[in-house]
């Protein structure tokens, strides 16, 4: 007798919190999920910047198990919709799907999204290529658009030295110097226990302040409420195996402190704080990151090593590929022109960094032609 599946749309905030366990569960039989679908994290974010009376949790159950879930919450601005929990400080977003329920999972999360959505545009953001919301996506019966998102550098989760031989022969030395002047100042490293977690992270941020001090920083790594919810989140996922906080130290003082993130697929280092008295040593810190990094993901049968969001230029200088998230839009035949509206912001939005770009490549050339 084939499975009958059931549908049910959580919005009370207590429920979500008793779902740890189950969702626990799926989060560890979905190979496409990322930390940021983890329940740590989302429920933790939920509890820093979700509005009250919008969480939207679509679950699907095979009678008692869990077999699929949309962490979803309602949007008016700047157009009403369903997007995903977690926000602009998370790297990637999707849905859970239990690998051995396939397509009948999928058949049954799409239906609910579809009755859900209502008078609402479904709007994924983020979502990394292979994603599970892609097979929502291929089933989707009303008007649909897949349109770019942020690029993400990834490279292959092998050990530094293999990371280090796929440079040309003079990166490579250099790189090579620049590990060996960190064992030469004698930085070393140390993996927090769980119970250090908290304070190390409070760490963390307090020398991510100071490092960008005087300078352009995300000011949302400066609040409260992202102190709280990265210290409430992180905890739970050193102990499930999907974090790992590290330490760096120098004369005994901790000088650096870095946040990886875990999942079955990619290792990815989400935020660090470094004090200035490491770059007045000479010390590259970016090496030292990524070397601490690599070692993370040494024989946890890991992907790629994903230097997350950002197409920062120090982040090419260790040949990446780059790889770009989707944003995957759903509407009902009624919500067709809220698709379509944001469909031509996101084109008018590109035309105008292209613009921008354009202009500032004529300005280098013509400051570059009067010199």
């Amino acid at each position: 007798m084939k499975p009958t599946f059931t549908t049910e749309l959580v919005t009370d905030e207590q429920a979500f919190a008793a779902l740890a366990p189950a969702w626990g569960r799926l989060y560890q039989r979905c190979a496409t999920a990322t930390p940021f679908q983890s329940h740590a994290w989302l429920h933790s974010w939920w509890l820093s910047y979700g509005r009250r009376g919008r969480l939207r949790l679509l679950l699907v159950r095979d009678g008692g198990d869990l077999v699929a879930a949309a962490p979803l919450t309602a949007v008016r601005r700047p157009l009403p919709a369903l997007v995903p929990l977690g926000g602009a400080i998370s790297d990637y977003g999707d849905v859970l799907v239990d690998d051995a329920h396939g397509e009948r999972a999928v058949a049954a999360l799409t239906e609910g999204l579809a009755t859900a959505a209502r008078t609402a545009l479904i709007d994924f953001r983020e979502v990394r290529p292979g994603g599970a919301v892609e097979q929502v996506y291929e089933r989707w019966h009303g008007p649909r658009r897949r349109v770019s998102d942020s690029t993400c550098l990834e490279l292959p989760a092998v050990p530094m030295d293999e990371l280090v031989a796929r440079l040309p022969s003079a990166k490579a030395q250099r790189v090579r110097a620049k590990l060996r002047k960190l064992t030469a100042l004698g930085v070393e490293r140390q993996v927090v226990c769980p119970e250090d977690v908290d304070s190390a992270l409070r760490r963390l941020l307090e020398l991510h302040q100071l490092q960008w001090q005087g300078r352009k920083v995300t000011g949302e790594h400066l609040r409260s409420r992202f102190c709280e919810h990265l210290v409430r989140s992180v905890g739970p996922m050193v102990r499930s195996g999907d974090a790992v906080v590290t330490e760096f130290r120098l004369d005994d003082d901790v000088v650096a402190v870095d946040l990886t993130l875990l999942s079955r697929r990619l290792a990815g280092g989400y935020l660090y704080g470094a004090h200035p008295r490491l770059r007045e040593r000479k010390a590259d810190v970016a090496v030292m990151l990524l070397d601490a990094c690599a070692e993370h993901t040494r024989g946890g049968g890991h992907a790629a090593l994903s230097l997350l969001r950002g197409n920062e230029p120090y982040k090419h200088h260790w040949r990446p590929e780059p790889v770009v998230n989707q944003r995957l839009l759903l509407a009902r035949r009624r919500t067709a022109p809220l698709l379509s509206a944001v469909v031509c912001d996101v084109a008018a939005r590109r035309r105008g960094k292209e613009l921008l770009l354009r202009l500032e490549q004529r300005k280098e050339r013509d400051g570059g032609g009067r010199s």
